[in-house]
């Protein structure tokens, strides 16, 4: 006999989300999504996936909640609302998902894909864990075609039995994945991982623009890079897209530059806090913030080299 899987609320139908709900289609659960953006939910409706209107009713339809927001003051929001800053009428109108007045939710476990605050979850954890509610960090390694084709490497944050209850989601987004500690563990081993592949992405982009400069054409200059031991994951990710980019092509968006420069600014805040010093992420931070000030947020992370291709220095009035 074959029981059907229970149903998993997903909230955040952007890249990532999308390619989280295909995932978890394709492993045989029904998946419910919430946006607050009307065209996303309008999107997801026509991909064949069940849309509801609030946070509320995800609760309502699923035991089991996975959050694909942008940053951890957005998984705030979703959880627990603005409450408490609020008083009197528009208290009940800012609650989250978990704390609607008159309203019973049936959540047995958060699953948050964002990458966020360490502290901020941490923290999260402990208010979730005294309602009865497992918290599972579970930020993914990879862009969202890399998500959606189970690529993707998950650095799992939470208690080891949560972890291992539900194994099938987890298993569903990602076959490979590494338990890091407790929540916060798996935001810190996300930043950390992220600062090697975002620099390894501003290298290639600048390598590029230099091959190009001396006369060296960028498809070329990509041959010879994944041929040689400067290969790597970004070459391999991205080079065509960087080579795409520079003859005047546009590329659909897998990953986005604010996204990252979000994460940037998370590492260097995070590395403040211990007096480190991180010189090549502060050069890659401003690089990203020129890019968001040129309308560029929103294109994929391998268009960081048109900042680069733009960048010209001075010449010497001596």
């Amino acid at each position: 006999m074959v029981t059907s899987k229970p149903s998993v609320g997903l909230i955040g139908l952007g890249l990532v989300g999308i390619a989280l709900a295909q995932r978890l289609r394709a492993a045989g659960f029904e998946v419910t999504g919430f946006d607050v953006r009307e065209e996303a939910r309008t999107a997801f409706s026509q991909m064949g996936f069940r849309v509801v209107d609030s946070c509320q009713q995800i609760a309502a339809a699923a035991s089991r909640i996975c959050l694909a927001v942008f940053d951890t003051r957005d998984v705030l929001k979703v959880l627990e609302g603005d409450s408490a800053q609020v008083d009197g009428a528009d208290r009940a109108a800012s609650q989250g998902l978990l704390n609607q007045p008159g309203h019973q939710n049936k959540v047995r476990v958060v699953i948050d894909f964002s990458t966020g605050s360490p502290e901020l979850l941490e923290a999260l954890a402990t208010r979730l864990a005294t309602q009865g509610i497992d918290f599972i960090e579970a930020p993914l390694s990879g862009s969202s075609q890399q998500i959606a084709a189970g690529e993707a490497t998950a650095l799992l944050g939470g208690g080891t039995e949560a972890i291992a209850r539900y194994s099938d989601i987890l298993q569903a987004i990602s076959p490979k994945r590494f338990h890091v500690g407790a929540a916060g563990m798996g935001a810190k081993a996300k930043l950390a991982t992220n600062l090697v592949l975002g620099l390894n992405r501003a290298v290639l982009a600048e390598g590029m623009v230099f091959a190009q400069s001396l006369g060296i054409a960028p498809a070329r200059f990509l041959e010879l890079v994944q041929n040689s031991p400067a290969n790597s994951g970004a070459a391999q990710a991205k080079g065509d897209m960087m080579v795409a980019l520079l003859n005047g092509e546009a590329v659909p968006a897998q990953s986005r530059i604010r996204q990252h420069l979000k994460d940037v600014e998370l590492m260097l805040a995070a590395a403040g806090a211990d007096s480190q010093a991180l010189p090549l992420s502060k050069v890659h931070a401003a690089l990203m913030r020129e890019a968001v000030q040129h309308g560029e947020g929103d294109l994929d992370n391998a268009a960081i080299i048109h900042r680069i291709a733009a960048a010209r220095t001075k010449p010497d009035p001596g």
